[in-house]
């Protein structure tokens, strides 16, 4: 049997930036890296729009907010650093009815209490220089949000991992893990392992590695699936950079936006429907066991209790690619239903409480000799390295 000083379970963005921020402050001799993939980075880090968010959308004093703040400058000089390609292009955050007006001020309000530097109102006509087509009563704009491929930095973080000697095994996914006195053992479908400091940053699957290890988990991983219509590439001049609708209250998902991509193309969506399925992209995609765990949870059950109107408007517009392009129509009037075809799908692991309350914030569950990420959503990816000081700080090690 293997012993390591810490072991991390999660070899995605969250998991690879703690292994990576530890072996700089060289606060272990011995680390090791467990991931079930044949690769790094294969689920939420890849599969996502690649945006840079800046922290204008969290309650002030949030994790959220603090974590994303200083995040995105971590990680923008980390892609300095290492040569990974991103952009810096700004985000407009469009108001296109006069209802919407006043929660548009109360977030840049909201963004300036966090951190945000240069954020402005714009009218309809200054909004017209920044994104020509776009529609809008006013805007807010974002001037420090970006584009990067995040799966490029998760590969440059594993190099990195590597280099300073901690080690990834990939390919191994975790089956059991017993407590053994003042150790853990981790059993895998390959070999065990034993560490006195143990990690769960599993993502979709974090719910369960913390059930293996404490016998119980205080929420449940809800997948809900993001799907995504691309632009016909000689429709991408439509959109310049990251336009945003202001968030409807009513649900807690950002809405249907459109995203100019690092490698050029222009995604629209995504819409946020229950997915049968933690990591099914393809269309249909069914498992027996994540479906049974939504299905028989009563926090799903009460959360549809509290979103039943806008949890049937995503379902529509997953149903109906009319209704979605509605929705881009509200943002960007020239978009035609036939410039959409479809595009990535992504799969968010979002955290329910059994009452049915999502948990908005991201979530450390502690306990002696380990330490659980429950929830990690959006913005996780920007956040990651700040992410990995907190965990570090929280562990006191």
């Amino acid at each position: 049997m293997e012993e390591s000083e810490l072991i991390i379970i999660g070899g995605g963005i969250i998991g690879l930036a703690l292994a990576y921020k530890l072996l700089c402050s060289k606060k272990c001799s011995s680390l090791l890296v467990l991931e079930k993939e044949k690769e790094v980075g294969s689920h939420q880090s890849s599969h996502n729009s690649g945006v840079l968010h800046a922290g204008l959308y969290y309650s002030p004093g949030s994790l959220k907010a603090k974590l994303a703040v200083e995040g995105i400058r971590q990680m923008v000089s980390f892609c300095k650093e290492n040569g990974i390609t991103y952009e810096i292009c700004g985000k407009l955050v469009v108001a296109t009815e006069e209802r919407e007006l006043s929660e548009l001020y109360r977030l840049k309000k909201q963004g300036e209490d966090n951190g945000l530097s240069g954020l402005r109102i714009l009218e309809p006509q200054e909004i017209k220089k920044i994104e020509p087509y776009a529609r809008g009563l006013a805007a807010i704009l974002v001037p420090e949000e970006g584009i990067v491929d995040y799966l490029q930095v998760c590969r440059q973080l594993a190099a990195k991992i590597e280099t300073m000697k901690g080690r990834i095994l990939k390919a191994m996914p975790v089956t059991a893990i017993e407590r053994k006195g003042k150790f853990w053992e981790i059993k895998t479908m390959g070999q065990n392992f034993l560490t006195p400091n143990l990690i769960n940053c599993a993502g979709l699957q974090s719910d369960r590695i913390c059930k293996m290890a404490m016998g119980s988990c205080p929420v449940r991983i809800v997948p809900f699936r993001g799907e995504y219509f691309e632009l016909k590439q000689q429709r991408n001049y439509l959109v310049r950079n990251l336009i945003y609708p202001v968030p409807d209250h009513r649900f807690p998902f950002l809405g249907v936006h459109l995203t100019r991509m690092i490698n050029g193309k222009v995604e629209a969506g995504p819409n946020a429907v229950l997915s049968f399925a933690r990591e099914g992209y393809e269309q249909g995609s069914f498992n027996w066991s994540d479906t049974v765990d939504s299905l028989f949870y009563p926090g799903l059950w009460n959360f549809l209790k509290r979103y039943p109107i806008a949890a049937w408007e995503e379902w529509k517009r997953s149903a109906n690619k009319t209704l979605f392009c509605q929705a881009v129509q509200r943002l960007v009037p020239e978009i035609k239903e036939n410039d959409l075809v479809k595009g990535a799908v992504g799969i968010r692991a979002q955290a329910l409480f059994p009452d049915g309350r999502l948990v908005s914030d991201f979530l450390f569950v502690k306990e002696e000799g380990i330490l659980h990420l429950l929830n990690a959503p959006s913005p996780g990816a920007t956040a990651s390295l700040a992410i990995a000081d907190e965990i570090i700080k929280t562990l006191e090690l």
